[in-house]
């Protein structure tokens, strides 16, 4: 008996567009996700403030809805590669994502608020590692560091776009969040409209890979013993991790901003898209050096990491805006180059539980990294620096022990 043709099946299916032409339509769809969820989280510092939120409140929730955008992908990503379901997947995570922004606007307690955030970055949690997978199948034929680069730069000027949006509406109302986030429910209708038209398309984005594959005559990458996943990939992660420990989350960077008297709520999406811009840049930039040297190019890392905190917590404006944007730049490799280096250390069949449980291993670190930066910022700002310094002169000493060649 047939086995019936199912969404994301291994099932050769010839792809209907070109892997570049995918990577710029998938990039455009994370452009008009990013007017939605890079709009709402420009601002949650200051919201939850507004609603009588502390910095460790403020610092614990954005950690918790990072650890939860990472930590659910060690369920997202095994359930991925066990029903082929990519597009499902993805399809459903950006749903809840554009539906939990426009309710945040219109949330009259803190509590109410901090689940919203929390539920917005669930959606992502949910949808990544099928994202993930699917575009790893397209930058096989690109180049792993130039097609994940280019679908972050694109994703970025929704970055950019969001924040300005809601700078704009929130100048305009006299910081009014309602409308500020109400606006974002256009753009999410859009995502979900053009995921339906991309995945009729492309209903098997793997051929690209195959394709590839079968272009330079190379043998595809073996699947390890009892298909567990290579051991470069574990001490890949736990530098991944000790490097994401000390990174502060944009809420306590706006915390600090607006609570400290140096910028109005008003500027702070402004910075944002800012931050935002520079983080495509990089991402471009290690992007290429990536498909160059290999991961050796994301020694860069550690050091923004510490750079960030040294700068951003000052009390001069012109540091503390150069630290937000250094800011930008570690989220451009974080979110590109990292992202890369998994997909060429595992073979496809496992690729989507390889991202959810690099995610989750990255999602404790962030839970840390939200809770050691906003309770320090409390305590001591000196203190915070030094602590996350030498945080990221342990990355340096992981990065160089692991061995991580590229395949």
């Amino acid at each position: 008996m047939n086995r019936p043709v199912s969404e994301g099946s291994e099932t050769e299916r010839p792809a209907r567009m070109g892997p570049w032409r995918f990577v710029v339509w998938f990039g455009t769809v994370s452009l008009l996700a990013d007017v939605v969820y890079e709009g709402a989280r420009s601002i949650t510092g200051p919201l939850l403030a507004s609603l009588g939120a502390s910095s460790l409140v403020v610092g614990v929730v954005t950690g918790a809805g990072e650890a939860a955008a990472l930590g659910l992908r060690l369920v997202s990503g095994p359930m991925a590669d066990r029903t082929r379901r990519f597009w499902g997947l993805a399809i459903a995570g950006y749903a809840l994502t554009v539906v939990s922004v426009p309710l945040l606007g219109v949330a009259g307690a803190l509590w109410a608020a901090c689940v919203l955030v929390i539920a917005e970055r669930v959606g992502k949690a949910v949808r990544s590692p099928a994202k993930d997978t699917l575009l790893s199948h397209a930058t096989a034929a690109t180049g792993r560091g130039r097609g994940f680069a280019v679908h972050e730069a694109l994703d970025q000027v929704g970055a950019i776009a969001g924040p300005l949006l809601v700078a704009g509406v929130l100048a305009l109302t006299g910081n009014d969040y309602g409308p500020a986030l109400g606006v974002l429910a256009a753009p999410g209708i859009a995502v979900l409209l053009l995921l339906f038209w991309l995945r009729a398309r492309v209903p098997d984005p793997k051929a690209y890979e195959r394709e590839a594959t079968a272009a330079v005559l190379t043998p595809a990458m073996p699947e390890t013993p009892n298909g567990r996943l290579p051991r470069a990939f574990w001490t890949y992660a736990a530098f991944t991790a000790a490097t994401t420990t000390g990174f502060a989350t944009f809420g306590v960077l706006s915390y600090h901003l607006v609570q400290g008297h140096l910028l109005t709520a008003a500027w702070v999406p402004v910075l944002y898209a800012a931050a935002m811009a520079v983080d495509a840049v990089a991402a471009l930039a290690t992007g290429w050096l990536y498909d160059r040297i290999g991961p050796r190019a994301l020694v860069v890392l550690p050091v923004l990491t510490a750079g960030v905190v040294a700068l951003a917590f000052t009390n001069t404006v012109a540091i503390a805006v150069a630290g937000s944007l250094v800011w930008g730049a570690a989220m451009g490799i974080q979110e590109s180059t990292l992202r890369a280096t998994v997909a060429d250390l595992v073979p496809s069949g496992r690729r989507a539980t390889a991202y959810g449980l690099f995610a989750g291993v990255v999602g404790a670190a962030s839970l840390a990294g939200g809770a050691l930066t906003g309770g320090l910022y409390s305590y001591s700002i000196p203190v915070l620096i030094t602590v996350v310094v030498a945080i990221q002169v342990l990355a340096v000493v992981l990065l160089a022990v692991t061995g991580v060649e590229r395949r």
